[in-house]
């Protein structure tokens, strides 16, 4: 890894601009190479990951790793996959589930990130908020509408809903996203990470 990018990720790691709003302080999670391909960037740690470190180290990460088609080594070799999310730190718990991601995270961190990774790629934006900041005013009305139209913003992103198992209702009243999205989901993150 070239020492730029060992040394902002040091930087990130050591980050706490937001260390007043977070229950659990700051312990900000990310991994990234300057050789990574894939690009995944989702809301913010939750509280198992808070506790081990380890990015999409829950249900989530099962199920998204599930979607992607890959295993655990090839989605942990930070050199295939780098892991962004859109809030470094564990947020906390409000009343219906975790908190969004603190906002100072992504204006502060993401473009340093991105400056120093290289080659051709392709970015998943997991959930509303990624897909907010990163698509604006071309996101469609809704989550759903955003995903059901993921071909919109190909070939640099592929916009998908949060993989959490409490997404396990929407997918059902989804069944397009089984059909179509998951498909050219594997098949585009397998031709990313030749």
């Amino acid at each position: 890894m070239p020492n730029s990018m060992k040394t902002l990720l040091q930087e990130i790691r050591s980050c706490t601009v937001c260390s007043k709003h977070l229950p659990d302080g700051p312990r900000p999670i990310v991994a990234a190479s300057s050789k990574s391909r894939l690009i995944i960037i989702g809301q913010a740690p939750g509280k198992l990951v808070h506790a081990s470190g380890i990015p999409w180290n829950d249900k989530s990460g099962d199920n998204l790793r599930n979607w992607l088609g890959i295993d655990s080594q090839t989605f942990y070799d930070a050199d295939k996959v780098a892991l962004i999310p859109m809030g470094f730190c564990y947020p906390g718990t409000g009343k219906h589930g975790d908190l969004p991601p603190r906002p100072e995270c992504a204006p502060l961190w993401h473009q340093r990130l991105f400056d120093l990774l290289s080659g051709s790629r392709l970015t998943l934006l997991i959930g509303q908020y990624a897909q907010h900041y990163y698509l604006d005013n071309n996101a469609k009305s809704n989550l759903t509408e955003t995903v059901h139209h993921f071909r919109k913003y190909l070939p640099e992103y592929f916009p998908l809903p949060h993989p959490s198992p409490r997404n396990n209702i929407w997918q059902a009243k989804n069944k397009w996203f089984g059909k179509e999205v998951l498909p050219e989901l594997k098949k585009r993150v397998a031709a990313c990470l030749v």
